[in-house]
């Protein structure tokens, strides 16, 4: 049973050596089902709307004390997506100037292979989220960074599906 209240507070935030959040964050991604219900290639990501309605992103929040980065990815995926899953390794770490306070932030992605979309969720009245094509995702969010490591999610995969096929064509070719 999933956690349906978000944590808020930052009493157990984490902060970088510059008195910056560390924050991390999440790409919800599935493989969209073709016409008979069977998984193809095509990539989908999972955006969600920031909390004031203006522009999307990937679900993202602050790190705490009590918490792994890995836990964290999932919370935040959980509490602002009402997505669960499994979480893949590190995209990479950004360091990116908070609008609000002006000062450096370190924020941590992380490639979320969505297992199960829940009806309810602890932000479903704070967001909408919206499954769309990467090319979609990439034009409408509006953090660079968060851009950034959904490119190297794409290569990543695309690396991935390019070793499969030449593995499978290499036991082909043995006798």
């Amino acid at each position: 049973m999933a956690c349906l209240v978000s944590r808020s507070g930052r009493e157990l935030q984490r902060y970088n050596n510059m008195g910056g959040r560390q924050v991390v964050g999440c790409i919800p991604y599935r493989y969209k089902e073709d016409i008979d219900g069977k998984m193809s290639n095509e990539l989908e990501v999972l955006v969600v709307s920031s909390q004031k309605g203006r522009g999307l992103m990937f679900p993202k929040g602050g790190w705490e004390l009590d918490e792994s980065v890995e836990e964290a990815a999932c919370r935040e995926s959980l509490e602002e997506a009402g997505v669960l899953g499994i979480i893949e390794s590190e995209l990479g770490q950004w360091n990116f100037i908070s609008k609000r306070y002006g000062i450096y932030y370190e924020g941590h992605m992380f490639p979320m292979f969505v297992k199960e979309q829940l009806d309810t969720w602890p932000e479903k009245n704070l967001r909408r989220r919206i499954w769309m094509t990467v090319a979609e995702a990439r034009e409408v969010c509006q953090h660079w960074w968060m851009k950034e490591a959904l490119d190297i999610l794409v290569q990543r995969i695309v690396s991935s599906q390019q070793r499969k096929e030449d593995i499978a064509l290499d036991d082909s070719l043995s006798f």
